[in-house]
């Protein structure tokens, strides 16, 4: 995940002002805000609903206006690639950064379930019912 938000970072290195917010350089705060949002997308993909966007609204003030529609095409294209480099990725039971996966559920005690999670929608055998469950809200929130 390190290449992509290295990539999207030197694409627009040469277009970021000089903004100095919250202490920090516009340089600093878009490596930051690029390695930030690859590391989630690698770690919480499930729970991370529209990462383009979410860096795009992170890096926008260090950006002029007329550099903005260009900003949103690069961080877009390079979100694309990373998230189709992670689902192209095999899953032995690890993820991208070599923590062991687990079930997206939780047990009727509020702790986190255990189970090695099927790769196709992040639940163990025992939690699929909460996958189909999410796949009917989204058809209701659609319609």
């Amino acid at each position: 995940m390190y290449q992509f938000s290295r990539a999207i970072y030197r694409e627009l290195a040469k277009d970021i002002t000089d903004v100095h917010i919250a202490g920090r350089s516009g340089h600093q705060a878009v490596l930051q805000a690029c390695e930030a949002t690859m590391e989630r997308l690698s770690t919480d993909r499930h729970y991370f609903a529209k990462p383009a966007r979410t860096l795009f609204s992170d890096i926008r003030p260090y950006f002029p206006m007329n550099a903005q529609a260009r900003v949103w095409h690069v961080v877009s294209r390079y979100v694309d690639c990373a998230e189709d480099w992670l689902t192209r990725q095999p899953r032995h039971g690890f993820d991208a950064q070599g923590n062991p996966l687990q079930c997206r559920a939780t047990t009727r005690r509020g702790t986190a379930c255990q189970r090695e999670p099927l790769p196709r929608n992040g639940y163990c055998p025992s939690h699929q019912h909460l996958a189909e469950t999410e796949a009917c809200e989204v058809q209701v929130l659609a319609a």
